[in-house]
């Protein structure tokens, strides 16, 4: 199928590792222009210079999108570079610290003012930051798409991930708002539901890309919570993310808008 992404620009935030990584890498290989944003220089420079150095056109912008200010700059260096964004992917996310008794989040009364801030800056205000200060640009054109990444956490509840879970459930009903408000310039708004991905920026432990149900006792009981993932006897990779994110990114996916897509093994069957 042809996506018909050549010279798109992309913005992927939270790029420099894992399921951001993955899609800057697929997008490239589409022919798109890709922005690696991240938090750490070197994460989104590594990405950068991995594309550009396959042929692909990459610019690299560490960046904290919670910093208002900090995402002007951005828009303004991009626009400079490639010029204005025809796609956004608010992928940066954070989720609960893992805590003392085996690893596990804690409960919500456990958790403090700070460890909210944490996450809802981020997966929360991070969105909206990018979001406003690309869509004047997208509403000149006429065109333009904005894909979310979410958690089935904000679409089903999940114990022990409260704010974490309200914050990506934030992100569904501004998506679905916005949707309804930037149709009329041909502007898509979707999300896109995960459960737990397995991806490279994760070292240890039952995520972590050499992880199987033999040798890791935790893999094994998880797997057990997605359906296609008692098949395929794994979790979800980046890969199995970015192509529904670049069909939603396409001109294939012009009919679709305010929309919720699980990809996530069947955790959640909505």
């Amino acid at each position: 199928m042809e996506l018909q992404l050549k010279h798109q620009v992309v913005l992927v935030t939270g790029g420099g590792q894992g399921v951001g990584r993955g899609l800057c890498l697929d997008f490239a290989a589409e022919g798109a222009r890709v922005v690696v944003n991240d938090l750490f220089a070197e994460r989104c420079q590594a990405v950068a210079e991995q594309i550009n150095d396959a042929g692909g056109e990459a610019l690299a912008v560490a960046a904290d999108i919670t910093d208002t200010d900090a995402v002007n700059a951005m828009i303004e260096r991009i626009e400079a570079h490639f010029g204005p964004v025809d796609i956004l992917v608010n992928n940066a996310g954070v989720i609960a610290e893992r805590r003392e008794k085996g690893g596990i989040p804690p409960l919500f009364q456990d958790t403090s003012p700070d460890d909210w801030r944490k996450i809802i800056d981020l997966n929360v205000y991070g969105m909206l930051n990018c979001c406003h200060r690309v869509i004047p640009g997208m509403r000149a054109k006429k065109s333009g798409k904005i894909i979310s990444i979410m958690s089935e956490a904000g679409r089903l509840g999940e114990a022990r991930l409260a704010v974490y879970g309200g914050a990506k459930a934030a992100i569904l009903g501004f998506s679905k708002s916005i949707a309804r408000e930037l149709a009329r310039d041909c502007i898509n708004v979707n999300v896109v539901a995960l459960g737990a991905v397995s991806h490279e920026g994760i070292k240890a432990g039952a995520l972590s890309p050499g992880a199987t149900p033999a040798n890791d006792e935790r893999l094994a009981k998880m797997l057990k919570a997605y359906p296609i993932s008692r098949g395929l006897q794994r979790l979800a990779t980046p890969q199995d993310v970015s192509g529904m994110v670049m069909l939603l990114a396409s001109p294939r996916g012009a009919f679709i808008t305010g929309q919720s897509v699980g990809v996530s093994g069947g955790f959640a069957m909505l």
